[in-house]
């Protein structure tokens, strides 16, 4: 029994090692989730929307024909059901650094009949988005990866249209985590307003709003 014990702390702390090595890192390189682990992303797809996503999407206040960003979508797990929502008119636009994960969402796109899906090969803050072109911008975790934050968020603020919402969730499992207030003060920098937080320090969402008012 010892023995078990002792391997299983070495383990516990080999993973927590690795995480802060990938955190550390993060912040000079672009480190994104690796593509085989999108299963991790999104374990529960089975053509059925999880509770957590759909607690996501409330706080989304989605209407149909509104454009959409799934900023580092990953495998789809917001992408899919949102691009329901919005339809027939509405657009999601699918952006993600790895050709893997844009794969998997064509995959689904595909199995779940949908057409009104844009597919960007990009990373956030590289200057690729369009301005005041979203009503809405999903951030789920991902932020963390980023090495240059402000560039992101700065991008992401013109690339909204006035009055847009910015979606950030945020989870202590993530290596990447973000704290409430590292959020609020890189985005009030870009010009973002708090809207709505829901959740506690470990686990939340943050709504941040684009002023109606604000310049281009």
């Amino acid at each position: 029994m010892n023995a078990v014990l002792y391997i299983l702390i070495i383990v516990i702390a080999l993973v927590i090692i690795a995480a802060l090595a990938w955190r550390i890192a993060s912040r000079r390189y672009i480190l994104p989730c690796p593509v085989w682990m999108k299963g991790l992303l999104d374990p529960q797809f089975s053509g059925k929307v999880s509770a957590r996503t759909e607690k996501t999407i409330r706080y989304l206040d989605l209407r149909p024909g509104m454009n959409v960003l799934d900023a580092g979508c990953g495998p789809g797990r917001l992408t899919i059901p949102v691009a329901h929502r919005v339809s027939p008119d509405g657009i999601v636009t699918a952006m993600d650094l790895q050709e893997g994960m844009l794969q998997e969402v064509k995959e689904r796109a595909r199995a779940a009949n949908l057409s009104n899906i844009r597919f960007l090969k990009a990373g956030i803050g590289d200057g690729k988005l369009e301005r005041d072109l979203f009503d809405r911008v999903i951030l789920i975790t991902v932020l963390g990866e980023i090495p240059d934050r402000e560039a992101a968020l700065h991008e992401i603020f013109n690339a909204l249209r006035p009055g847009g919402i910015l979606l950030v969730e945020e989870t202590i499992r993530d290596p990447h985590f973000q704290q409430r207030s590292t959020i609020n003060r890189l985005a009030s920098a870009s010009g973002f307003i708090e809207k709505e937080f829901t959740g506690n320090y470990f686990s939340y969402i943050l709504t941040l709003e684009k002023p109606s008012g604000a310049l281009l």
